[in-house]
């Protein structure tokens, strides 16, 4: 195994930044080189709690460091990440890749041209819940339609993104890595304060299979959960509590008559931290080696049908308003 200490640093420590750097600073083989924000009062006090370095030249910084993680808001990712890119080769994003379809565009056609390793941050690929929902799906015969479901109340921390970009993105890359690509997308959705805060996408897979997307930020109940109807199988799983439930068809007989019932199994799902999954993945991709991590590709493709989604939404919506 390789030891090698991998240096990392870290721009953006809002809510999900100081996640990051939780995990960061649990992981054995990692130096966390600096911190990074615009809010410097805050990272200086940060870097105090974990005992970590500020950056006061970010130019000189990323000349000292394997790889960096870029958590800062969403419309600012294509501007670090060109800073960035020809003076580090591993990049972690957030989800999603960039705020507008043009420059997911830009990010991706320069990774494949600079030999850059970019992983993009759709973090629930890492839930243990999707990970035996995986298994599962593996042991049906055909999956004819999955449901996703996303909701919760608006939050005050996301002002950057409507619904579609904060929510709805996480699933529709779920949707294209368990499914495959698309062949048709029907949504529709509604507007608060000049932005789409529910939406719901029906997606035709070209090998067949349906995805219903649904995701709100104006529901009051909390749910995250993701449900699959196949030929031989029923799956409902939830991402909060980390339950994943099977029914399946079997046979009671009784005397001499038969009857058709549905049995329930309950998954063992292990408890890990999806977070921590993830950036076990980066700091490999920083040691060379290959992992299964969302690429920039996977993200231009989540964009751009979330680019339809939201275009579609946005059109019912001006037909309707007058």
């Amino acid at each position: 195994m390789n030891n090698k200490s991998i240096k990392i640093g870290l721009l953006g420590i809002g809510r999900m930044g100081q996640n990051h750097l939780r995990i960061l600073s649990m992981l054995k083989y990692v130096e966390i080189c600096f911190i990074y924000d615009i809010a410097t009062d805050a990272a200086r006090n940060i870097a105090t709690q974990y005992q970590v370095p500020l950056s006061n030249n970010l130019d000189e910084d990323l000349k000292k460091v394997d790889g960096v993680i870029i958590v800062t808001p969403t419309f600012t990712h294509g501007e670090y990440f060109f800073k960035i890119a020809p003076l580090v080769k591993n990049i972690f994003i957030e989800k999603p890749l960039a705020h507008t379809l043009e420059m997911t565009q830009k990010i991706a056609h320069y990774v494949s041209q600079h030999n850059i390793s970019l992983q993009v941050g759709f973090i629930e690929r890492y839930s243990p819940a999707v990970t035996a929902l995986k298994k599962a799906i593996d042991n049906s015969n055909t999956i004819i339609n999955m449901d996703f479901t996303r909701t919760n109340k608006i939050s005050s921390r996301i002002t950057d993104v409507d619904v579609v970009l904060d929510l709805m993105i996480h699933d529709i890359d779920l949707a294209l890595s368990l499914n495959g690509d698309v062949k048709q997308v029907y949504a529709y959705g509604c507007y608060q304060n000049n932005m789409i805060e529910f939406a719901r996408a029906i997606i035709t897979h070209k090998n067949g299979v349906f995805s219903t997307i649904t995701a709100s930020r104006i529901t009051e109940k909390r749910m995250r959960k993701i449900s699959a109807t196949c030929d031989n199988m029923y799956i409902d799983c939830n991402l909060l509590s980390k339950e994943v439930f099977v029914n399946k068809q079997s046979l009671e007989q009784y005397l001499e008559n038969v009857s058709i019932v549905s049995k329930t199994e309950t998954i063992d799902v292990k408890p890990r931290e999806a977070l921590f999954l993830e950036l076990i993945d980066f700091v490999e991709l920083c040691r060379g080696n290959q992992t299964d991590f969302a690429t920039a590709q996977d993200a231009l493709k989540a964009m751009e049908i979330a680019c339809d989604i939201q275009s579609q939404i946005k059109k019912h919506h001006n037909e309707t308003a007058y």
